[in-house]
């Protein structure tokens, strides 16, 4: 008989220890989501809903990745979502209203992802407010500022047929007889960087220690409010990335005020992932796995019929059984 202590045979497998039990377990939720979908539509084991898959991850992971950072620190970013199609908004606006090159369209949106971040930042970590109020009122700021700097109207940023178009291919490059999801290459290129700056720099190794025990950190001589406000700037910067994202792959005009809830599918994304809402505990590849759940359900859940109220019911459900096992799993190590 296996003694609990020890694990048992699943546990104590090398490969498991390596991975981590709980990435594991998530990678083979999504092999049975992906079977499912494939038995229970035909159309979904097409190319063309692979790609659509890829589609979905790309802004989720992003802004998935940034906010990792801020749940590490026992914090949490509810501006991301709108914040991402704020961004979008007005690097559009710079490029279809004012005529400027993408170029700028792009570095206005990473810039006001920043701004956004480095106002989160100063909230939490030097005044101090708790982090769901400060971010639930940056993120109804950003949707205003959305509103306005664009009239109350749609922008589309420019398609991939015209001279502009060219930052598409970035993300999906979409052409007769070829169809290549070439952002998942940029997906894998931050979290490896982000993953390697969490767990092997100074900053990162500083901002788990504030999620683990913030005082702790503080006596030990450590910038604290410095590099909890990183991890927001990290999260608005990323938000900004994801807003480009958001802008490339889907062609159909971004809307101002909506944006609303997509920072839950990032947050469930990063708990999935075995990113604790306690703090002090966090892994951006897990993130990834996470979110590749929840970009599967988006494109699985319509090849079954369910539309999109069931699809926000049952991510709502999703990310209350994350949550409940993330408390589960705490309190066993308490």
């Amino acid at each position: 008989m296996t003694d609990k202590k020890n694990g048992n045979a699943f546990t104590n497998n090398p490969l498991v220890k390596a991975v981590g039990t709980q990435k594991i377990v998530v990678l083979l939720v999504i092999i049975v989501l992906f079977a499912f979908f494939s038995i229970m539509s035909s159309g979904f084991r097409k190319y063309p809903t692979i790609v659509s898959i890829f589609d979905y991850s790309y802004y989720i992971s992003f802004m998935a990745i940034g906010v990792t950072f801020c749940l590490i620190t026992g914090g949490v970013d509810l501006s991301i979502g709108t914040g991402m199609i704020c961004y979008a908004l007005f690097g559009g606006y710079l490029i279809t209203r004012q005529g400027m090159p993408v170029i700028v369209g792009i570095l206005g949106t990473l810039l006001l992802g920043l701004l956004m971040g480095c106002i989160n930042g100063v909230l939490v970590a030097v005044l101090e407010l708790p982090p769901f109020i400060a971010t639930l009122g940056t993120m109804m700021v950003a949707r205003g500022f959305g509103s306005i700097i664009t009239g109350g109207m749609s922008v589309t940023w420019p398609a991939a047929s015209s001279e502009q178009g060219w930052f598409r291919m970035l993300f999906k490059i979409n052409k007769p007889g070829l169809l290549l999801p070439v952002g998942f290459i940029w997906v894998v290129i931050f979290v490896i960087l982000m993953s390697l700056f969490l767990n092997k720099t100074r900053p990162g190794r500083y901002i788990i220690a504030i999620g683990s025990n913030k005082e702790a950190t503080r006596l030990s001589g450590v910038n604290v409010v410095k590099y909890q406000a990183l991890a927001y700037i990290i999260s608005g910067v990323f938000a900004g990335i994801a807003g480009i994202a958001y802008a490339a792959v889907f062609s159909s005009s971004i809307a101002p005020g909506t944006g609303a809830g997509l920072e839950l599918d990032a947050i469930a994304g990063a708990i999935i992932g075995g990113t604790s809402m306690t703090g002090g505990c966090g892994s951006i590849f897990g993130t990834l796995l996470g979110v590749f759940v929840m970009s599967m359900l988006k494109s699985g859940l319509p090849y079954i019929g369910l539309q999109a109220n069931w699809q926000q019911i049952i991510t709502g459900l999703i990310l209350i059984l994350a949550v409940f096992i993330d408390v589960i799993k705490n309190r066993k190590l308490a």
